[in-house]
């Protein structure tokens, strides 16, 4: 009976240790990341793919499953062809719209001067000779298509464009698409090149007709983005615009081209939109977009010419994130469903019921062997007497006696959305798992809380945004269990400018800093960015332009680097080699001033990644030199 007894407890005692296991940066990139791929043709079951990270060998290997749609056993296969609808072929079967990467330009010495083939030299007569993580070497993205089977048939519609299509860097085939009758193909591009390119948004929708080999501009009128090109059930083209030229961030809005009529359908809607997805009987869109702190499903009605009024509705609400629509199925809705906690999984919703169902559940064996975080939602009172959410991470086991050191988090973007994302980098349940309480605010930039506090922070980037950081670390560090002797603040890209600005004003709140591919001079950012479309509309203007008062006030008034003689704090400092959109002088500068001020910083230089860390090693190598760094300065 003793024996009995001593098994008993020795597995209790086990089962309490195994319960309280933490997520480590080992564990995290142990997890399967999922993407779903669709609905079956037969609607019985949903495809996706499982990519699981290899650290020993510095990769991702992926593998596709079958899983009914009601839930069950997954079952995975290698042919993915006979099983889902490709948007890709033409309606009567006979062709496959893809793209290829065609030279255009002669941009390498080589190229104009044959006889020199040896000549390792780029010559640009333009800006946009480098994007993101790439230099232009007159390769262009060009729409095209080619017979079933038969890829060396290939027709490039946009023969001899110096353009893309699909967009450059992330653009897939969601760029384009066949008409309803597959005559023609509409595509995204924006047809500007060199400097005209980098200082502009305006996207368009243009129609190829087959038959003429004619190609129109379909939405000429509109300056900024369009995107997304999408046909309803019924033929309608329907697309995400934005109005303004050079403002990334802008309204996203859904619009319906109707017997010649192009309707808006969210014009009156205080919101911006991720993406979206027609109803089977096109009478209603499904869409995605921010909502205090989340990312939720909408819908909206599509009234044609009636006189019925277009009612937006939101659908889901929690603290978690509604991340892509992958298809209908009876009265249910298929998508991807995310949280501060946990890894993307596939989830069904019941319209009628109102009820969630988890059908993937790839992580959840590794999940159920943690502790996790707590995750609290709070509203703040800003300096200018709004109401800012701000989410609290609290560590596993939390226990609210003890005092914990804890981590302002800084959003990049800056109108990225602070919602409840799962970031295999800035794992705000890692952090936690580590012994820090997070705070991270919805600060002033962010989109979610309507269409003004989402466009207040153009050209005010060291304003009233810093005061919201501030209000929201003074107001968790009242707490009991926040030790105010040891507040560090983090962030990358204007999170990491955030951090560098915060630097010079923070009236010794902080114990230390970490700055990841953040903006720093915003001088010498202005003069080697890709997108300067950004800086223009966000900064304000160049430098030089002595009577623009908003960018003289941001380059002088709002500069980290004009402050730099205020830094008193440790400071790590990290940055990639090909990261373009904030160029490696920023880190490199802001180390240099840290370490000639003898302040304690350490410079971390990943030569081959970009704006982000995507190699595994380098990843692990990256979290634990960010744990690290606090370890041993807070």
């Amino acid at each position: 009976m003793k024996h009995i007894i001593l098994i008993v407890t020795c597995f209790m005692g086990l089962t309490a240790a195994t319960a309280q296991q933490v997520l480590t940066p080992e564990i995290l990139w142990e997890l399967g990341r999922v993407s779903p791929l669709g609905i079956t043709n037969d609607g019985k079951s949903i495809l996706y793919k499982v990519s699981t990270p290899s650290v020993e060998e510095n990769k991702s290997n992926s593998k596709t499953y079958s899983i009914p749609v009601q839930g069950g056993s997954a079952s995975e296969i290698t042919d993915t062809k006979r099983l889902l609808k490709d948007k890709n072929l033409s309606p009567d079967g006979k062709y496959m719209l893809t793209h290829k990467a065609i030279k255009i330009e002669k941009i390498n010495g080589k190229d104009i001067y044959p006889e020199l083939d040896k000549s390792d030299v780029q010559i640009y007569n333009g800006l946009n000779y480098r994007h993101w993580d790439t230099w232009n070497e007159g390769n262009h993205n060009h729409v095209g298509f080619a017979e079933v089977n038969k890829v060396d048939s290939f027709v490039d519609i946009m023969k001899d464009e110096p353009y893309d299509s699909p967009q450059k860097p992330f653009g897939g085939d969601e760029d384009y698409i066949w008409s309803k009758d597959g005559k023609s193909i509409i595509y995204v591009c924006k047809k500007k090149s060199g400097t005209a390119y980098a200082i502009s948004t305006n996207t368009d929708l243009y129609e190829y007709n087959l038959e003429t080999k004619t190609t129109k501009n379909l939405t000429e009128s509109n300056l900024g983005y369009d995107t997304h090109p999408t046909i309803s059930p019924n033929g309608e083209l329907s697309w995400l615009q934005m109005k303004r030229d050079g403002y990334e961030a802008d309204k996203n809005d859904i619009i319906v081209r109707f017997k010649g009529i192009d309707m808006n359908l969210t014009a009156n809607w205080d919101g911006t939109v991720d993406s979206f997805s027609w109803s089977a009987d096109g009478k209603k869109i499904y869409f995605l977009a921010p909502v205090d702190g989340t990312k939720q499903l909408f819908e909206v009605n599509f009234p044609g010419l009636t006189r019925i009024a277009i009612t937006v509705r939101q659908i889901t609400s929690g603290d978690f994130d509604v991340t892509d629509i992958v298809g209908f199925s009876g009265d249910k809705i298929i998508v991807g469903r995310t949280d501060m906690n946990h890894a993307k999984e596939i989830f069904s919703y019941d319209f009628k019921k109102n009820a969630w169902f988890q059908i993937t559940k790839v992580n959840d064996e590794i999940y159920s062997k943690l502790a996790l975080p707590k995750i609290e939602k709070r509203y703040v009172n800003t300096t200018d007497g709004k109401k800012m959410l701000v989410w609290l991470i609290l560590p596993p086991n939390f226990d609210k006696t003890k005092k914990y050191p804890t981590l302002l988090y800084c959003q990049g973007g800056p109108q990225g959305a602070l919602s409840q994302f799962y970031s295999f980098r800035w794992n705000f349940s890692l952090m936690a798992s580590q012994g820090y309480v997070v705070v991270a605010p919805n600060r002033r930039g962010m989109p979610g809380h309507g269409v003004e506090w989402n466009e207040q922070i153009s050209k005010d980037w060291g304003g009233q945004v810093m005061d919201d950081y501030l209000s929201a670390i003074d107001d968790a560090a009242k707490e009991s269990y926040v030790d105010k002797s040891r507040l560090g603040a983090v962030g990358a890209s204007y999170g990491g400018y955030s951090v560098f600005y915060l630097a010079g004003i923070h009236n010794k709140r902080f114990k230390t800093f970490i700055s990841h591919c953040g903006v720093f001079n915003l001088e010498s950012m202005y003069g080697t960015t890709e997108e300067v479309f950004f800086t223009n509309w966000d900064v304000g203007g160049a430098y030089w332009e002595t009577n623009n008062a908003a960018a003289q006030k941001t380059f002088n008034q709002f500069n980290p680097v004009k402050m730099v003689n205020k830094w008193d704090t440790p400071m790590l400092i990290i940055q990639g080699g090909k990261d373009y959109r904030v160029p490696i002088g920023q880190g490199q500068e802001a180390f240099q001033a840290a370490q000639l001020q003898g302040v304690k910083s350490r410079f971390i230089y990943f030569p081959d990644e970009n704006h982000w860390v995507l190699k595994p090693q380098n990843a692990i190598v990256w979290q634990r030199e960010f744990f690290g760094w606090l370890k041993e300065t807070l």
